[in-house]
């Protein structure tokens, strides 16, 4: 598939979701970036957001087969992966799928769930298979988790270990609309006459694979590859970080600026491609040290920051 049409499917799936979501064009772009770009999105916000919403609108969107979970504290790993069931009637044990065997998973409130529970997704994200009692099944493709959690609860929660974070390619925020976009949402919902919101198929499954693909067709010049690189260098250096960026950040922010110059019709990659991509990117990998957490410094900051430290390469490829 050329970048050009993969722009103009790109564009139709965000309109068709525009339909639907008000005001929120920018993080539906990065939603669609991220899994253009072959990568799990973990959707971190305030309850009531759309996030569950977005996640069921790009399934339909897609055409890709979608399950949902909602992460509790009494949720077990087999209640992710499934497990093995004995059958009377044929004498033998059978695999029962679980509701992680689908397209695009949504993990809601994931941060709920015991970590014993959290790691059952740790395999699927990284190698799309689970293994259950020595028998590996595989996932996809394509496998995506669209992830939710709810920053301003504690109790009852578990925070995502390192080691889950750095398998989400990317992590955004939502926001609260404006009054003229919340006004918007009550006209759409009084003149759609229901509360489910539904959308109709954009893409196949299969044209959804060929714009993934596609994009391996977009250039990345030596000196952008090497700004790539010095940031993620730089969040390590940083004396306010304890753990930086691992190099399977840098390959995120490779995949997400990739497919972004394609949504912008362009065949390579641009620093502002990079900017625009650093903290959804990056900021997640990022652990400050502990006597930070006092000074309100996060590691949005510490990126954003170090964008403005660290020397920007020509825009044109070479």
């Amino acid at each position: 598939m050329k970048l050009a049409t993969v722009a103009d499917r790109a564009q139709a799936i965000l309109g068709a979701l525009a339909s639907v979501v008000v005001g929120k064009a920018e993080t539906l772009e990065q939603v669609l970036t991220g899994l253009l770009a072959n990568g799990h999105v973990l959707i971190e916000d305030y309850p009531g957001l759309a996030k569950t919403l977005i996640a069921r609108l790009f399934a339909q969107a897609l055409d890709l087969e979608f399950k949902r979970i909602q992460f509790t504290p009494d949720l077990l790993p087999s209640d992710v992966t499934g497990s093995f069931l004995y059958d009377q009637r044929e004498g033998r044990f059978e695999f029962r799928r679980g509701p992680v065997f689908a397209h695009l998973l949504l993990a809601d409130e994931i941060n709920r769930a015991t970590p014993k529970t959290q790691a059952a997704l740790l395999e699927a994200m990284q190698e799309a298979q689970v293994t259950v009692e020595g028998e590996r099944f595989e996932l996809g493709p394509p496998f995506l988790v669209i992830a939710t959690q709810n920053p301003i609860d504690l109790e009852g929660t578990y925070p995502l270990p390192e080691a889950q974070l750095d398998r989400f390619l990317m992590r955004i925020g939502v926001g609260y609309p404006t009054t003229e976009e919340e006004r918007e949402i009550l006209a759409r919902r009084r003149r759609r006459g229901e509360d489910e919101a539904r959308i109709a198929p954009v893409v196949s499954r299969d044209e959804f694979l060929a714009m993934q693909r596609a994009l391996e067709e977009v250039f990345v010049a030596a000196p952008i590859e090497e700004y790539m690189v010095d940031l993620a260098q730089a969040t390590r250096r940083d004396p306010r970080v304890a753990l930086g960026a691992s190099p399977r950040g840098t390959l995120a922010l490779l995949k997400l600026t990739r497919a972004r110059a394609a949504l912008a019709r362009r065949g390579f990659v641009t620093p502002d491609d990079v900017k625009a991509m650093a903290v959804p990117a990056l900021a997640h990998r990022v652990i400050l040290r502990p006597e930070l957490w006092v000074s309100k410094v996060t590691p949005v900051q510490v990126v954003e920051d170090l964008l403005a430290q660290v020397p920007t390469p020509p825009a044109e490829p070479a």
